[in-house]
């Protein structure tokens, strides 16, 4: 059709709204392969969190937030998708192919849920102080489980004052290991970079000199209590076991999730600290039934103010053409 723009234009258009996917970190450690007609998503490894995400749990799960994205931003522009995950069991970093034809099909209700991507936001301060809705979260629930994964709020006080204490614990677990305050350190980027955890460029390297240096646990859990006591809504996401495949099913379960709570105005941010430790991993498990494996534990609720987006890389520093 004259003025329909060319694949490579609808291609960039998609991977733009796949790297507008949450992040461990915000390393948006993913890679994408133009094709035609496919979109092949790839770990970047050079990514990586050996210190906090040392098999690439998280990594894989950052993944599959950007890949819901991808097939999300399709299907809203009318395009027969196809996700075919892990398609070469000897190429580990290769996570998907998106077949992205032009057949006309039926509009997917799912497909919806695209324009609420630019909405999506991190909130990383206190939550209003009002209920989250039993319409949301049934809907979220239902969300995880389209994607094979599972979502349990933490519904009585026991479990939420339980989780609160495991983060805690977290906290001073992970500020105690001077690595992983180094590793944090170096991720802690101006927002002109493009990537990291924004520090003001006033201040970035005494910043990063502070968070080398010392451990600074106990003032992070204190603000992290705070934050979680003070959260409407708790809820642990996971998977019936701990494979690539499955971490990539929590991806885009998490991100459905996140898409279909905003549609209710809701934000989340991660209280990841207790699943990120190995030790403590299990005692969040049983917080949400002791089946299964958590991959996330999460906080929801409605932000006092408008929230800024994250910064991004430039889309040239993601793509390779096939």
């Amino acid at each position: 059709m004259s003025g329909a723009p060319s694949w490579s234009e609808e291609a960039i258009d998609l991977v733009g709204s796949a790297t507008k996917a949450p992040s461990s970190h915000n390393t948006q450690p993913w890679f994408f392969l133009i094709g035609e007609p496919y979109v092949d998503l790839l770990a970047d490894t050079t990514r990586a969190l050996p210190v906090n995400d040392p098999d690439g749990r998280e990594l894989t799960i950052s993944c599959g937030c950007a890949l819901l994205n991808l097939v999300l931003a399709a299907a809203d522009r009318g395009f027969h998708v196809e996700n075919r995950l892990l398609p070469d069991p000897d190429e580990s970093d290769w996570l998907s192919r998106v077949s992205i034809t032009r057949d006309s099909a039926e509009r997917v209700p799912e497909a919806e849920l695209a324009r609420f991507i630019d909405q999506r936001r991190t909130c990383r301060t206190r939550f209003e102080p009002r209920p989250v809705e039993g319409k949301a979260v049934d809907a979220m629930v239902e969300a995880a489980a389209a994607e094979g994964a599972w979502l349990r709020p933490l519904e009585t006080d026991a479990l939420r004052q339980r989780a609160v204490e495991l983060v805690v614990e977290g906290d001073a677990l992970q500020w105690g290991d001077p690595k992983w305050r180094r590793e944090l350190a170096a991720w802690m980027h101006t927002r002109s970079e493009g990537d990291g955890l924004t520090v003001s460029p006033f201040t970035a390297p005494i910043a990063q000199m502070v968070v080398r240096n010392f451990d600074m646990g106990g003032g992070v859990a204190s603000k992290d209590r705070e934050l979680a006591e003070n959260s409407p809504l708790l809820a642990v996401l996971g998977t019936d076991d701990d494979s690539p495949r499955s971490w990539l099913a929590a991806g885009q379960a998490l991100q459905r999730v996140l898409l279909v709570g905003c549609s209710f105005g809701l934000r989340a941010s991660y209280l990841n600290q207790p699943i990120q430790v190995g030790e403590l991993r299990g005692q969040v498990g049983e917080l949400a039934g002791g089946e299964g494996l958590p991959q996330i534990l999460l906080r929801f609720g409605y932000a006092p103010n408008p929230l800024p987006p994250t910064p991004r890389r430039p889309l040239a520093d993601v793509i390779e053409w096939s």
